[in-house]
């Protein structure tokens, strides 16, 4: 089974090397990676055009101009010979046999669409701190459901799933949900939505995922501008593209449990 990565790259030099040795790294070999660089102005597009040369399952797609994540990541999943996508930011390490469990559990239930796991974060401290509550309130909240599950009326108030770099899905239901996000950075929960409207996911509680955060990582800046909670404007794009008015309770609660957790948010800042 082929296993499609797609890797994003926008001025990350630092990490790439470091990124890209852990998916060389992988006790399952059966893999290709799309590294798409979307216009570095550092030394990225060298240093993957370094693997490149020595490693022919490793391919190069170079923006022009810089499109922003939703549509890089759209180019590299369309450019894909998998029928599943793994992602890794380019900031983030996969454990060696993060590949490894992933296509176990995809030969073990291939009514499945998304897998994700559990992660490790590592880094700034003070950013590992903050998101401690977070990551120990989703584990609570899996361990209680059976797997696979459909999770979207889950996923509509929080975002269970912390980064793109611990999930791989079927690249065919991927490109059915669209890459259309109203908000660029959140694209990854705007997924998760649409993806769980009709699709079971599948979680496996191992921290197989380093996420690396640090002051110059998209998860550092994403939340600084004030806007709707992702998972809204998901449910609220499904509404209206499905014309389906029982989802409008759901879609009340949700709004109601957001702003409960904005308020939540801003009491203890």
């Amino acid at each position: 089974m082929l296993i499609s990565i797609v890797v994003t790259s926008y001025n990350y030099q630092k990490y790439l090397k470091d990124t890209i040795n852990s998916i060389i790294s992988q006790s399952y070999t059966n893999w290709e990676m799309i590294v798409v660089d979307d216009a570095s102005t550092d030394s990225s597009v060298d240093i993957i055009k370094e693997f490149v040369k020595s490693d022919n399952r490793i391919k190069l797609i170079e923006n022009d101009v810089n499109l922003g994540l939703s549509k890089s990541m759209e180019k590299g999943v369309k450019s894909a010979s998998g029928e599943w996508i793994a992602f890794l930011e380019s900031d983030d390490l996969w454990k060696e046999n993060h590949l490894k469990k992933i296509t176990e559990i995809i030969e073990k239930y291939p009514q499945t669409t998304l897998i994700f796991n559990d992660v490790e974060p590592f880094g700034d401290k003070d950013s590992i701190r903050r998101k401690e509550e977070y990551l120990n309130k989703n584990r609570t909240f899996l361990k209680q459901k059976t797997f696979p599950a459909n999770m979207f009326f889950d996923l509509g108030a929080v975002n269970l799933i912390p980064t793109f770099s611990c999930i791989c899905a079927d690249k065919k239901k991927l490109l059915e949900c669209g890459f259309d996000t109203p908000i660029d950075k959140f694209l990854d929960w705007w997924l998760y939505v649409h993806l769980a409207r009709k699709n079971d996911f599948y979680y496996i509680p191992e921290k197989l995922t380093k996420w690396q955060l640090h002051p110059e990582s998209y998860i550092q800046n994403k939340n600084k501008k004030k806007h709707l909670p992702m998972g809204v404007l998901a449910l609220s794009d499904i509404i209206r593209k499905e014309k389906d008015l029982t989802l409008i309770p759901y879609f009340i609660k949700t709004c109601f449990s957001a702003c409960l957790r904005l308020l939540n948010r801003a009491k203890t800042s």
